[in-house]
């Protein structure tokens, strides 16, 4: 898609926060309180992380600004707000830079969307560490919180896929004094209120939802002198995770077990010079609460100083966050690390102003692009045992079957989609991606609203695979849950005189997949006709089920083995078999299934995957 240069002739900034010292002069302020810095654009946004909490310290009555993608070879950029009263707060963005940066195979990606135009290599690997240093080196007294994605998911010793190895916590590597995990709107205006106070930021140790150290001695210290503030339970050592691998699996299942605001207890690491402390997780905005941090002033638009769009934008421009958290514990996925399992949603009063300001927008052409959540279907969906027991420690909610304690009635979805679309100025509000399809089982009178009303053409599920160890493997709903779930969608769309069609996103290259799994998959896909673009290579994520089996190759949970493709060649053979009618893969399909032994699936025959061609067949590129 191309980008369109913009070039206006005056550019106005009043309405964002400031972003140079004619910002924050216009505004008649001498100093910022807290500065933001963000290796994403400045996107004025709520689904930006950074502009969400720039949002929120700004309503709690402090002077905040933002330092967007600083040069980081020098100090140069970070000092253009001056120096802050309080705090820096910086984060990589709403990404893993590393993920941001580098494809599953370890190659130097060519776009950025949170860039303006797209453009790669405005953020630098390993952001927050990096942004940390540079102001550490600019401003030595100044107190420096982390958080954001980068900071939340690498509290711990984690597994780095970019590096092949097990890293220290990341509040190791960077000079900061304190990192706030999870959501953020409750622990850093918290933080900014006590050190306006006058409280020294390396007293301030008390915070759920944060993460501090303490030097090794000082630890021993505190630790004889029963000073740590929660209760806790101690993980292996830095040491010992990195060099044993079913030791990893066990810290990895403590920490797991206690990422609960209800019921989860702080988290020691040590390490070789120093000692981590997670304190519990910060308890979930109630629904008023995240009903305001939507209703704050956001302008919805990229910076006026930007010459291009950034294209993740375009993406949620017209979009509405319903509810935060997910319940489905996929392996893959760390939102119950970050977000949590329980559910907090909007009120349907909130979602409707919200879309009222889309459609003021001179750009709104009366489409609503998606409405939802992490999952789009959980909105208003709750467990009796949440408010006083939290999530269960030793179930799931959704594997191998959604369970009876939970109410996945829809009915408020339903209810929330049909006041949005009865607003005079919206002409169709669209759920395309995100729908758990599980859980629309349990309520068929949502899948006709979905299929009648909020499909336009495609509806995108994530079943990711077909094989039933890789699923299992996933906590993702088996073959026949999707099967039944299609056969509805067919049905219904039959019945309402509608032509609308499944995309299937899939994964190649998950734990527990084997080469026998992945040509099931292919052969699935052929029989069924799901061919699909939609496909991707496992990618190992900081503190995710799957990237400690990827690493352990152990379930943490049970302490059973599990298989993983780690080499290279392995890898790129499965993913070659999501693609068996692209040419250019056939030689990588063809080793795979010779060294499956399934050489029948190469030929002429309607069963077949690739052609047999000349005599020789294919020979396997090395």
């Amino acid at each position: 898609m191309s980008q369109k240069k913009r070039n206006p002739k005056k550019i106005d900034t009043s309405r964002f926060l400031p972003m140079d010292i004619k910002d924050i002069k216009s505004r008649g302020w001498d100093q910022l309180d807290i500065i933001i810095v963000t290796g994403d654009a400045y996107v004025d946004h709520p689904s930006f992380g950074a502009t969400i909490i720039g949002r929120v310290l700004e309503d709690a009555g402090f002077k905040v600004g933002i330092i967007s993608q600083p040069n980081w070879e020098d100090t140069k950029d970070f000092t253009k707000l001056g120096k802050p009263r309080l705090f820096f707060a910086v984060t990589s963005g709403n990404t893993d830079s590393m993920v941001s940066n580098y494809t599953p195979a370890l190659k130097p990606r060519s776009k950025d969307t949170y860039s303006p135009g797209g453009q790669p290599g405005l953020r630098p690997s390993r952001a927050v560490v990096v942004y940390s240093n540079r102001l550490k080196q600019t401003y030595p007294d100044v107190p420096i919180v982390i958080g954001g994605i980068e900071a939340s998911l690498r509290r711990f010793a984690e597994f780095d896929h970019w590096s092949g190895k097990v890293r220290q916590s990341i509040l190791t590597d960077a000079p900061a004094d304190l990192l706030v995990y999870g959501m953020g709107e409750l622990q850093t205006p918290e933080i900014a209120r006590r050190l306006d106070s006058g409280e020294d930021i390396r007293n301030i140790n008390d915070i759920p939802g944060t993460t501090w150290k303490l030097e090794v001695k000082k630890w021993k210290e505190a630790k004889e002198n029963d000073q740590i503030p929660f209760p806790y339970v101690e993980m292996p050592s830095y040491n010992e995770v990195s060099k044993d691998k079913p030791t990893y699996a066990k810290a990895f299942k403590l920490m797991y077990d206690q990422q609960d605001p209800v019921r989860g207890i702080a988290l020691v690491q040590p390490h070789p010079k120093t000692t981590i402390v997670q304190n519990p997780p910060m308890r979930p905005l109630s629904q008023k609460e995240l009903d305001h941090v939507y209703d704050l002033p956001y302008t919805r638009r990229e910076h006026p100083s930007y010459k291009e769009p950034v294209p993740a934008l375009e993406t949620v421009r017209f979009s509405i966050a319903t509810h935060r958290g997910c319940f489905g514990s996929c392996s893959f996925c760390a939102i119950a690390q970050h977000q949590g399992r329980m559910i907090t949603s909007r009120s349907i009063d909130s979602i409707l102003h919200e879309a009222e300001l889309l459609t003021r927008m001179k750009e709104f052409k009366g489409n609503i692009i998606g409405v939802g959540g992490p999952t789009a279907n959980m909105y208003a969906m709750k467990c009796k045992n949440w408010e006083n027991k939290g999530a269960c420690k030793d179930k799931l909610c959704l594997y191998p079957e959604p369970c009876p304690s939970m109410d996945t009635s829809h009915k408020e979805n339903i209810e929330m989609l049909r006041q949005l679309r009865e607003m005079p100025e919206v002409k169709r509000v669209f759920v395309s991606y995100g729908v758990r399809y599980d859980l629309a089982l349990q309520d068929p009178e949502y899948i006709t609203e979905l299929c009648q009303y909020h499909v336009s053409g495609q509806l995108k599920i994530a079943p990711e695979h077909f094989s039933k160890s890789v699923t299992d493997c996933m906590k993702k709903p088996g073959r026949e849950v999707f099967e039944k779930f299609a056969k509805i969608f067919k049905e219904t769309n039959k019945r309402l005189n509608k032509d609308q069609y499944l995309v299937t996103f899939l994964m190649s290259g998950h734990p527990a997949c084997t080469m026998d799994d992945m040509i099931e998959l292919a052969e699935y896909i052929k029989a069924t006709d799901r061919y699909t673009e939609q496909v991707q290579d496992f990618i190992p994520t900081p503190m995710t089920v799957s990237t400690c089996m990827f690493h352990t190759g152990l379930d943490p949970f049970t302490g059973k083995p599990v298989y993983v493709a780690t080499s290279r060649r392995e890898k790129n053979i499965q993913r070659a078999m999501m693609h068996y009618r692209d040419p250019k893969n056939h030689s990588l399909i063809y080793e795979g299934l010779k060294n499956a032994d399934r050489q029948d699936l190469v030929g002429s025959t309607w069963n077949c995957l690739i052609p047999r061609k000349g005599k020789n067949v294919f020979a396997p590129k090395r």
